[in-house]
């Protein structure tokens, strides 16, 4: 698979009302909600023989998801060709959700997926990532929002 997978699986519509969801998602709490969507793994991942999971983490890096002011980041990240979902949160989330509840939100997604309805899927794990983040870090009702990473989905 290429990074024209991903285009055809979410197209440029797709990804604006991606957009527009998350953004809408994080006027409702303090928390940062970043979406990854690849193809496929780097060549340099599968010589060395890492893991969508690997990836993942070095995506919440590199895309600075741990760097938010309440460390409350969570990165939803999609590989499409190994149809692999990984959820990974900052430390000030995690520690507030067990590992099952992540794992019942995979599943919700993988079914989605599995019957090609990506732009659900995603739709599904903003909205209970939001329902945590809204529940444990609600956005103050006089506070100014502080969108503190792109809401826009990353892509290869």
């Amino acid at each position: 698979m290429d990074h024209t997978d991903v285009h055809r699986a979410l197209d440029t519509a797709a990804m604006a009302r991606l957009t527009a969801r998350v953004a809408a998602s994080e006027r409702r709490h303090t928390g940062e909600v970043r979406l990854a969507v690849e193809a496929s793994l780097p060549l340099s991942y599968l010589w060395k023989g890492l893991t969508a999971r690997d990836r993942a983490l070095t995506l919440f890096g590199k895309l600075r998801v741990w760097d938010t002011e309440h460390n409350n980041g969570a990165l939803i990240y999609l590989l499409m060709a190994d149809h692999a979902i990984e959820i990974v949160a900052d430390r000030g989330l995690s520690r507030l959700v067990d590992s099952q509840q992540w794992q019942q939100i995979v599943v919700r997604m993988r079914q989605a997926f599995q019957a090609g309805r990506f732009e659900e899927g995603l739709n599904l794990a903003i909205d209970a990532v939001e329902a945590v983040l809204v529940e444990r870090f609600p956005a103050a009702e006089d506070s100014a929002a502080n969108n503190e990473l792109p809401d826009t989905p990353w892509t290869a």
